[in-house]
């Protein structure tokens, strides 16, 4: 208030002076009451969640058992039961004795299962590449074809085929080692780790030749799947080979279960096949041939034997050959069998089956003259004979036994009014004797030979025919014109192979080979005394065939080669041919060597000896009894005038 007593602005009252505020003392959170949310939700999602899996295993379960279960239950079966094939047993092929030329042995296809590869049951990151590098060495395969193999998908995959006991025991030795090892390594709290665990064996058979390269042009070969590849293993394969059998079971961890069953159907074996090849004679026949292209250098050569009255082919050797237990060491011409698939012009000894048809029609006699001259004009060309000479006045013996080429051109002439009708009568000689047929032996490859027919001859082949040049044939072929001779002009288609015994032991005989008359006894005789001059008389050409105690009938071969490379005739075919005894035949012989390069090449000089070698052993093997009589004397010549 103013001092006026009047009423004015209250005046504020003094300020008391406030004490600071104590601080409080900190709160105690512990002891504070929790409050928790509520339950209920987090149940419900977790409830769902359990529901929402059992759901979907009871789903899956259902798929499993129910919609897709034959399915699964088939891919169980799949991954638990392994099946194979069991391969029959190769029937055996012997010859005419029993004794074996190709049979089987025991061995082993190296197998595995690449599911046992991977990380996860070996317990080794890269158990393909380690197990590869430790078989590599043993079983002589790339180990990278080894890993590729290895690392593959599937139950079972095939190592190597037909391998020998000694390297299965190798594998096994190795896999007890690093089973060993594993079984220790696990024992230490180790993974245990084993690359050798799913490698495993099939036993199979191996095919081996025992005498080696005897007889492997005819025998052949096998591949590496067991199958005949070649020759008589080709040709008589479904014989040979039988029926596979298969086996089916149930294994875990790479072991077989024996209680779980096994299912089994068992393998057939093949037939044993028994050859007219006698092993003796074949091996003589080899033997010679070999030496011979060996000396001469030679391109090759071929000695067939047979037996003139069955047509059993005895032998047939080839040079050089082959050893089809090892055919990594082959060359592959080599492989087949020459005596049967080369083609190639003959040469005189052909000139048998051209005296055969000129003493069948009656155009002449062993006795008739024919005046030979030094030269020959016929068509468009001069004829000549190996050597030159004055003019020879021989016979139609004579002419054979000198081999002259211009004596057969003139004999030959005879079988018709015209040149052109003496070519079909030749013709159909040659036909007869087989020339451009099939031999018969149904062998794999085997050339029939060439012939055209007479009216495509050339003018020069008119007169190269009837002595053996412009015709082709094989070594079979040529071998069996002689025993058609021998066996009195009836022909008997050759056979190599005599029966089969079957899985029963049964023996059952090969069926009965064609026989065909070709020409007369008369003339087939009056031919065999012929051909006995050119061994027996001095003025023959086959003098280095004669064989001591025997009459030996035969004809001697000097043919230009054609050469399949240059494709045109450069060198020479060296050849002879014959049977014994003359006077009871019963062995031919046949020998060929094709551009013998060193020393002769006439067939009389390196073949010769050849025949001589063979027929001489045959004949002790067969236990050919000696001619009882000498050979009748033709002449060979005749004076002029006479």
């Amino acid at each position: 208030r103013s001092a006026a007593g009047g009423q004015g602005r209250p005046r504020p009252a003094a300020r008391r002076s406030t004490p600071a505020p104590r601080p409080r003392p900190p709160r105690n959170r512990s002891a504070s009451p929790l409050r928790l949310g509520n339950p209920r939700p987090r149940l419900r999602l977790v409830s769902l969640a359990l529901t929402l899996v059992m759901l979907a295993f009871v789903v899956r379960l259902l798929q499993v058992q129910a919609v897709d279960a034959a399915a699964y239950s088939a891919k169980a079966k799949e991954n638990r039961y392994l099946s194979y094939t069991i391969a029959a047993e190769r029937g055996e092929i012997t010859d005419r004795s029993g004794v074996a030329l190709a049979t089987s042995v025991d061995a082993y296809n190296i197998t595995a299962d690449p599911s046992m590869f991977t990380p996860g049951f070996s317990k080794a990151p890269d158990a393909p590449r380690q197990a590869a590098a430790l078989l590599a060495p043993i079983l002589g395969t790339d180990a990278t074809e080894l890993t590729r193999k290895l690392s593959g998908k599937g139950r079972y995959v095939v190592l190597a085929r037909r391998q020998t006991p000694q390297v299965w025991n190798q594998i096994k030795d190795l896999k007890s080692v690093f089973a060993e090892k594993a079984g220790k390594d696990r024992a230490s709290g180790g993974a245990g780790a084993n690359v050798l665990a799913g490698v495993f064996q099939e036993a199979t058979t191996k095919r081996v030749y025992p005498n080696g390269g005897l007889a492997a042009g005819i025998l052949g070969y096998v591949n590496a799947d067991g199958k005949g590849a070649g020759g008589l293993e080709s040709q008589l394969d479904k014989e040979l080979a039988g029926e596979d059998g298969k086996i089916r079971y149930a294994q875990a961890g790479g072991r077989r279960v024996p209680t779980a069953g096994t299912k089994e159907v068992p393998a057939v074996p093949g037939a044993d096949i028994e050859l007219t090849i006698d092993r003796d004679i074949q091996w003589a026949a080899q033997q010679a041939i070999s030496d011979q292209v060996k000396k001469s250098k030679a391109d090759r050569g071929y000695v067939v034997v047979q037996n003139t009255r069955t047509g059993e082919v005895l032998a047939m050797a080839n040079a050089p050959g082959f050893d089809p237990n090892d055919l990594s060491q082959a060359d592959a011409a080599s492989l087949g069998n020459a005596a049967l698939q080369d083609v190639y012009e003959p040469g005189s000894t052909s000139k048998v089956m051209s005296m055969a048809a000129v003493l069948e029609e009656g155009a002449a006699t062993p006795g008739t003259h024919v005046t030979v001259p030094n030269r020959l004009h016929r068509g468009d060309r001069l004829f000549k004979d190996d050597i030159d000479h004055a003019t020879w006045y021989l016979t139609l013996n004579g002419v054979l036994a000198k081999s002259s080429n211009i004596g057969t051109i003139l004999a030959t002439g005879e079988l018709g009014r015209t040149q052109a009708e003496a070519n079909k009568v030749l013709y159909s000689y040659l036909r007869k004797f087989g020339i451009g047929s099939p031999t018969g032996l149904g062998y794999p490859g085997e050339t029939p030979g060439i012939l055209a027919k007479p009216e495509d001859w050339s003018t020069s082949q008119q007169y190269t025919i009837p002595f053996g040049q412009g015709l082709s044939l094989n070594a079979m072929q040529a071998a069996s014109i002689y025993s058609t001779i021998a066996n009195d002009g009836v022909r008997v288609a050759p056979t190599l192979v005599r029966g089969t015994k079957g899985a029963d032991g049964r023996f059952q005989a090969a069926q009965p080979p064609e026989r065909t008359r070709v020409v007369s006894a008369k003339t087939a005789k009056a031919l065999a005394t012929m051909l006995e001059s050119v061994v027996g008389d001095e003025e023959g050409t086959g003098t280095k065939a004669k064989i001591p105690g025997y009459r030996v009938a035969g004809k001697t071969g000097t043919a230009n080669r054609v050469d399949p490379v240059r494709g045109g005739y450069h060198g020479y075919t060296a050849s002879f041919a014959g049977f014994a005894p003359a006077d009871k035949p019963q062995i031919t012989v046949y020998c060929a060597i094709q551009n013998p390069t060193k020393g002769s090449y006439f067939g009389g000089q390196i073949c010769g000896p050849i025949y001589k070698q063979v027929m001489e052993f045959a004949l002790k093997t067969l236990q050919t009894p000696p001619s009882g009589s000498g050979p009748a004397r033709l002449p060979v010549s005749f004076k002029p005038g006479e």
